[in-house]
């Protein structure tokens, strides 16, 4: 069996192992409350009063006017300077949530905005309050739009999290660093390492193609029925 070949098998289960181990959940962790952010974020831009909404727009206009790997840095290695003291692993979650909520709120907010005023109407028209309306018809409508550059935005962050290496979460990548350390191949560790990642982004952008085509088999029953 050729060396190379050899070394990517007998490092493949530790890759995998600190995959599903660190790389999967701060994904999935991330994504969940950087969606939930961005909802809320997107919603006080919006709706809120003016102080309310300035607020989550200078908040917006930092995170996506400056590098994730700097945020990053600011989190893990910056706030201990001020006292707060945060291990590797919740430091990049809170990270990369702040990061995905910013740009998430923007994708909410423009998909909230692209259902017409006649859909407020109806709902109040019915006797529907105004979250009422948000969570029964606005929402509803707009998450079908929102499916495909969401679903970018989570691809994204799954390659994004290699990054975490930097501030020492031993996640795929920093597996990868560690190995190439004691092997001296860094070749073949970090193809190994960008083949797993496409593997992952693969099945992801497979799944997402099969959720907007049932999101559009949805809408075109909508306008149907319409």
């Amino acid at each position: 069996m050729p060396h190379w070949l050899q070394l990517m098998m007998d490092s493949l289960p530790t890759l995998l192992w600190a995959g599903l181990r660190f790389t999967v959940p701060l994904t999935l962790l991330s994504f969940a409350f950087g969606l939930a952010l961005g909802l809320v974020t997107a919603v006080a831009r919006l709706f809120a009063p003016t102080p309310l909404a300035m607020v989550a727009r200078f908040y917006v206009w930092v995170i996506r006017g400056t590098p994730l790997l700097v945020q990053l840095f600011v989190i893990f290695y910056g706030l201990p300077s001020v006292g707060i003291l945060l291990d590797a692993f919740p430091a990049a979650l809170i990270g990369f949530t702040l990061n995905i909520g910013a740009y998430s709120s923007e994708i909410i907010r423009a998909v909230i905005s692209s259902v017409p005023k006649g859909q407020w109407e109806a709902a109040y028209s019915i006797g529907m309050s105004w979250r009422q309306a948000m969570s029964r018809t606005i929402l509803p409508q707009a998450s079908r739009v929102a499916v495909p550059p969401l679903s970018n935005t989570f691809i994204s962050l799954v390659k994004d999290t290699s990054l975490a290496a930097a501030i020492t979460v031993p996640e795929l990548f920093q597996s990868a660093q560690r190995i190439v350390a004691t092997t001296y191949e860094p070749l073949i560790l970090y193809v190994e390492a960008a083949l797993i990642y496409l593997a992952l982004s693969s099945v992801l952008s497979n799944l997402q193609a099969r959720l907007e085509r049932r999101f559009s088999r949805y809408g075109g029953t909508l306008e149907a029925a319409r």
